[in-house]
């Protein structure tokens, strides 16, 4: 196990100290929960390619999206008669 050396002002440190007494741990203890959760989750880089694949896997089903479905230029600018 490695030891880390931290510089904070007196003021956070008041506060952490209270933390860490309301739940019955040090701050040392905060600190480490603090650090491990953030290599717990999913990174962001993750997560947004997750959200990525899922929206493309919805507009296509098995063929997938491909910019070759896009609308022709001119069927853009078709305006429909208004009747």
């Amino acid at each position: 196990m490695k030891n880390i050396t931290v510089t904070v002002d007196d003021e956070l440190y008041r506060m952490a100290r209270v933390k860490a007494a309301e739940r019955d741990t040090s701050v040392s203890s905060l600190v480490r929960d603090f650090l491990k959760s953030l290599s717990d989750g999913e990174s962001d880089f993750d997560r947004r390619k997750r959200l990525q694949d899922e929206v493309l896997a919805s507009l296509g089903g098995d063929d997938g999206f491909r910019a070759g479905d896009r609308m022709s230029r001119d069927e853009v600018h078709t305006r429909r008669a208004v009747r």
